[in-house]
């Protein structure tokens, strides 16, 4: 990640809701950009079916050093933009409140999540690339 002040990620309207949602396409889009850590936060078994992001860290919400290794991402920054996205915005949602809780500025939550959801057609429904993990 750069050394450049992060811009909130915009949404498809150009602005991103107080609520803290962004789109699978604009953090995907911002992530890229530097401007945006975005964390795939599913199960090492969802990553191997459907590979993640390729613009996204996967970091299970399940590894005990989950925190940690968020924090290491950006420089132990709380104040850095980060989104977190899971299957279907149901982790996530949850995720971005907890650490909205634990003092992190910026958490946008990816609440298509990457199979899509009522919010929208999700990372895969989209069409957009991915990587099988490590």
């Amino acid at each position: 990640m750069d050394q450049m002040t992060p811009r909130a990620p915009s949404s498809p309207t150009g602005e991103l809701g107080e609520n803290g949602i962004v789109d699978a396409a604009t953090a995907r889009e911002e992530a890229l950009a530097g401007r945006l850590l975005l964390v795939d936060i599913r199960t090492p078994m969802e990553w191997q079916r459907t590979g993640v992001g390729d613009a996204a860290e996967a970091i299970s919400l399940q590894d005990p050093s989950f925190l940690q290794k968020v924090l290491d991402l950006v420089g132990e920054d709380k104040s850095k933009a980060i989104a977190v996205i899971c299957a279907t915005g149901n982790r996530s949602s949850w995720l971005a409140g907890e650490m909205r809780r634990l003092g992190f500025h910026n958490i946008y939550d990816v609440n298509e999540g990457m199979m899509g959801s009522f919010s929208g057609p999700g990372w895969l429904g989209r069409g957009l690339p991915t990587e099988r993990p490590a």
